[in-house]
């Protein structure tokens, strides 16, 4: 029996990325006023059968998603400029466009709290209290990086559009005509985002990094680096679980604190926003693939 696709998106410069298993859709309002839509196929490694397996396939995701997310996101920079597509970036150019952004989030949530927790070893004794400070220093990296970014003006134009891809995909979801009319009553906040997902990759780093060993501190850094993919797989299936059952009472819980922190990654858009989004969307339903 197969079961529908479950589309995604992510928001873009002036446009909207929109998410089959085969293709993606990307709507892009250029500076004429008129809505570009155009398609590309992609092969994802979570499409083939040895990256589907629980655990494993949620990292595998994460990799794909910024991969085609950062493809994307150059394209509509170029466009809503007025800019031609140009050549794409070559594989060894992805390569290491994707290895720096891994490299500075690791910095970030990984080297930055576990260096902060080491230093204050002496304070906080114990291996459960050292890496339950980690985890603490994890999240207030992690909500100011996300505070930070949300009051920069031009972001904040994108988090519209975040909004607005939301909305669209709720108005899908829900069976309703793909209309302005009908997707500006749907909310912004949608409980798959990855605004969600990265809040509950922090969560379970805390759990799972809490029995680790703390010394010396580059091991103790190079051990939450390897973990990283489980982490990332174990959040997925928690993502995935809560949205197949947000009838559940505790489920609706579980998405809340995610649902929250979109307050802030995402912003309610305009009409002409919304049209961009149901551009991109209506461009990756043409297709009318499904999975089996």
């Amino acid at each position: 029996m197969s079961r529908p696709v479950q589309y995604g998106g992510q928001a873009l410069i002036e446009g909207v990325m929109m998410r089959g298993p085969r293709q993606t859709a990307i709507a892009v309002r250029l500076p004429d006023g008129q809505i570009e839509v155009t398609h590309h196929k992609i092969n994802p490694w979570s499409a083939r059968p040895i990256f589907k397996l629980p655990i494993l396939r949620g990292f595998v995701a994460l990799v794909d998603s910024l991969v085609i997310g950062t493809k994307a996101l150059m394209y509509s920079a170029n466009r809503a400029i007025g800019e031609e597509e140009g050549e794409e970036l070559s594989f060894w150019e992805m390569a290491l466009t994707v290895v720096l952004a891994l490299g500075f989030g690791m910095i970030l949530f990984v080297g930055l709290p576990t260096g902060s927790a080491h230093l204050l070893r002496g304070a906080v004794e114990g291996v459960v209290w050292q890496n339950l400070l980690e985890g603490a220093f994890r999240l207030i990296v992690f909500f100011a990086y996300v505070l930070l970014i949300s009051r920069m003006k031009d972001i904040q134009r994108v988090f519209q559009y975040h909004g607005a891809e939301h909305k669209a995909i709720f108005t899908h979801e829900a069976g309703q005509e793909l209309t302005v009319e009908n997707a500006r009553k749907f909310s912004t906040l949608h409980p798959r985002c990855g605004t969600s997902f990265l809040l509950i990759v922090v969560v379970v780093s805390i759990f799972v990094f809490a029995f680790l060993g703390l010394n010396p501190l580059w091991w103790r850094i190079v051990s939450r680096i390897l973990l990283m993919p489980l982490v990332a797989g174990v959040a997925y299936e928690i993502l995935k679980l809560s949205a197949r059952h947000m009838d559940s009472l505790a489920f609706k819980w579980l998405i809340v604190p995610g649902l929250l922190l979109q307050k802030l990654t995402t912003r309610e858009p305009d009409d002409s926003q919304i049209e961009v989004a149901i551009a991109a969307l209506n461009g990756v339903l043409e297709t009318g693939q499904e999975l089996t």
